[in-house]
């Protein structure tokens, strides 16, 4: 007998997490309003203010449906009530969710696509959890990097990362969102292959042979 094929539905929801206001634009803690920020651009979209969801949005309609960008203005650890407030409006599943958000345990530079599991501590992703419901719902991790001490952590996410680890972040966003297509389609593998894949090794220098010997001297002649 052949197994049913398990039928993933397309991205329908699109979350960037961040905390609003200027003073916090900059800082680790919003690269999930960075990423949100390039995918509106890509699709040629513009988040506008939206009382009833108390965040930023913007409905993107494609031959297949249509398909929202969000970003919650409720700081980070209220992120929930928006997400869940449009997804239930709209009658978007969890598993048609896709959060992105930063990534203590991943270096600056890495992202990773996984579905489901704990929090790890991020507030916005348990406060999604617990207004959704469940953990059932995809999550884009953009890494930042670690302070090495846990007692930092709360300072380390809210200020800006250096200018290499944030040319760092930006890149991972740049090839993470080469994903957006496939997200949309539903196809993860394809997605996850994208956002996984390691930059080329670069090829070792080419072994020059090694000189000739000098020519030996006549005989009856000192070298």
């Amino acid at each position: 007998m052949v197994a049913a094929r398990i039928i993933v539905p397309m991205i329908r929801l699109f979350v960037g997490l961040g905390n609003p206001g200027s003073e916090y634009e900059a800082t680790r803690h919003n690269a999930g309003f960075w990423w949100l920020d390039a995918l509106a651009d890509k699709l040629g979209a513009r988040l506008q203010p939206e009382r009833s969801y108390q965040a930023l949005a913007a409905r993107v309609n494609r031959a297949d449906g249509p398909v929202w960008l969000l970003e919650p203005m409720t700081f980070m650890n209220r992120s929930g009530f928006s997400v869940a407030a449009l997804a239930r409006f709209f009658k978007i599943e969890p598993a048609q969710i896709l959060v992105v958000h930063d990534e203590l345990d991943l270096l600056p530079g890495q992202a990773k696509l996984k579905f489901g599991g704990s929090a790890a501590g991020h507030n916005g992703l348990k406060d999604i959890h617990g207004q959704l419901g469940t953990q059932d719902f995809w999550r884009l991790r953009l890494g930042i990097g670690h302070p090495g001490v846990k007692a930092e952590v709360v300072n380390y996410v809210l200020k800006r990362p250096s200018p290499d680890h944030r040319e760092a972040i930006a890149k991972a966003i740049e090839q993470s969102l080469s994903a957006s297509e496939p997200l949309l389609a539903g196809d993860m593998d394809k997605a996850l292959a994208l956002i996984h894949a390691q930059p080329p090794r670069p090829k070792p220098p080419r072994r020059l042979p090694p000189p000739p010997p000098p020519p030996a001297a006549p005989e009856g002649e000192a070298p």
